[in-house]
Formats: structure tokens, C-alpha cells, sequence
């Protein structure tokens, strides 16, 4: 895996090609990065903006689109971020800012025979995306996702829509049908991992979802080798 994962740290102008309002409050924007070779499902790029006075700001962002295709990062506002208010309400197409990457490879994952757990917290399902679309058809996918209310789901028409994917939804600050109320707790995962298997799992999220998750994993029969976290916030 180490071998085919990619490390471009050099600054580079990204250009904005497509600009998708996935939610009230996150986007995701398609780049045109100068020199662009390509990335790894799980890697993340810095997004540097420079102010009139000279003024920068550095924030890390996950590549949301699979391999192959053309880099694409989601965004969630954080209201009093330096970056992602202009990222989610002010860029549009035309505009560029500077890339650095594609960087990282502890939580890279290339299409395997293994079946595949993807578990997110809001914005966490960014990296996600770009694993299952770098797996479709390759092996079993399993999505858990986790937001406060149905308004605040990134990619829900591609979740409804995939049938390659057995996705789970739950709402903690809403109940809705065909949903599930609360956090995602021990049960909710022993339904969906089979540790017989070895199943490759993957969560992202916020610093306090992901590690309660991985709290009730390591008390399942799960082999932590297979457990890659990656957290926020």
C-alpha cells in the first residue's frame, strides 16, 4: 500500500471547476490542481488563503472524490473558522487559492477482497466517499453515519442511491422513520461487523465520536490492526 500512496508538498494554485451544496452548512468544490497526478482514497490536501494584506490561513480538508477522478474536497462551516466560511459561502467557480498534496498515508485504503466498515461523524464521511468509490463492486461496503438531523446528511442522495452500499443512518438530535435515534453504541456496530472476516474499518469524525466508536470496538472481537482512525475538532 505504502508504495502507491502519493506526497506532493509543494504549493500549488487550485482552480474552482463545480461547487455542490451538499447541506445548509457544507459544499464540496471540484479543483483543477496544476500538475495534479492523482490521490489515494483517505488522503487530504492543506488549502492555504491569502488575505489583501498579506495575511495567510491553513486549514486540511479530505479529498471527498475517488481515485481517478479529479480532486474534490467537502467542507462543513465551522462559523468562526478562518477558511471554511469562505470555502462554503463565498468560493465560486473561477476562483483559486492555493494546494499542498495529496498528503497522508496511515489512513489511505486501496480497493481489497476484505470487507469494508466506513464509520463517520458529520463531515467525517468526506474521506469516506472517496474509499467507497474507490471500492465499489470490490468488496462488501458497510456505511455507519452519524449526524444531528436529517438536514445536516452530506451525500444522502448517493447513500439512497448506491446499492453496492449497506448504509445505516443515525440521527441523534432527531427522529425520523427509517432512521436511527441516537449515537452509534456497541450493539449498533456488533451488528454490523462480522470479526470472523477481518474486516478493514475506517472512522472519521469528531475527536469525542470517534474515540467513544473505537471505545466499543476494542471491546468487540475485532483485531485493532484493522481499525484506522482519523479525527477533527
Amino acid at each position: 500500500m505504502a508504495g502507491s500512496v502519493r506526497r506532493a508538498l509543494g504549493w500549488r494554485t487550485a482552480t474552482v471547476v463545480d461547487s455542490i451544496a451538499e447541506t445548509a452548512t457544507a459544499r464540496s468544490l471540484g479543483l483543477d490542481v496544476a500538475a495534479w497526478s492523482g490521490h489515494a482514497a483517505g488522503q487530504h490536501v492543506d488549502i492555504r488563503l491569502t488575505a489583501e494584506d498579506g495575511y495567510q490561513a491553513t486549514r486540511s480538508y479530505s479529498v471527498s472524490s475517488g481515485p481517478g477522478e479529479a480532486p474534490q474536497i467537502t467542507v462543513e462551516r465551522v462559523d468562526d473558522g478562518e477558511v471554511s466560511p469562505y470555502l462554503v459561502d463565498v468560493a465560486e467557480k473561477g476562483d483559486t487559492f492555493e494546494v499542498r498534496g495529496p498528503i497522508g498515508g496511515y489512513f489511505v485504503w486501496e480497493p481489497a477482497a476484505q470487507p469494508l466498515v466506513l464509520i463517520a461523524g458529520g463531515s467525517g464521511i468526506a474521506p469516506l466517499r472517496a474509499m467507497w468509490r474507490a471500492g465499489t463492486l470490490r468488496a462488501p461496503i458497510t456505511v455507519v453515519y452519524s449526524a444531528r438531523d436529517v438536514d445536516r446528511l452530506i451525500f444522502r442522495d448517493e447513500l439512497d442511491s448506491d446499492a453496492t452500499l449497506a448504509v445505516r443512518v443515525h440521527l441523534t438530535r432527531e427522529q425520523r422513520p427509517g432512521f436511527r435515534s441516537g449515537r452509534v453504541g456497541i450493539d449498533d456496530l456488533n451488528e454490523v461487523i462480522d470479526a470472523r472476516v477481518a474486516p478493514a474499518i475506517y472512522v472519521c469524525g469528531p475527536t469525542s465520536f470517534v474515540e467513544s466508536v473505537s471505545r466499543h470496538l476494542l471491546t468487540l472481537d475485532v483485531d485493532r490492526r484493522t481499525i484506522r482512525t482519523e479525527r477533527f475538532g
